[in-house]
């Protein structure tokens, strides 16, 4: 699994239709290169923050948190999903060149 873009005079590239179908990429979406042991990897970074509603569920009884608390429990949430969809990715791609 793999796919060729070529960097413009203006340092742009086109994202290949198969990668773009295949992460659910559209027109306005972000995209992260990220450094790693001398690779770079790309990954989408299309979430907004309404995506991620419901992802923590509901507080236990009795149990309120501060704003600044939330905010970072949600942090922590979407890290962590990052985390794993990255860990997908890599994995995928690993099994696609072996």
């Amino acid at each position: 699994m793999g796919a060729l873009a070529k960097i413009t005079a203006k340092g742009q590239i086109t994202v290949p239709k198969e990668v773009r179908d295949r992460h659910g990429l559209k027109p306005g979406d972000r995209i992260e290169f990220v450094e790693e042991n001398g690779k770079t990897w790309v990954r989408p970074r299309n979430r907004r923050a309404v995506d991620l509603f419901g992802i923590l569920g509901p507080p236990p009884n009795g149990i309120s948190l501060s704003d600044e608390e939330l905010e970072r429990a949600i942090q922590d949430a979407a890290e962590e999903q990052a985390a794993e969809e990255d860990e997908r990715i890599i994995r995928e791609w690993r099994e696609g060149i072996e």
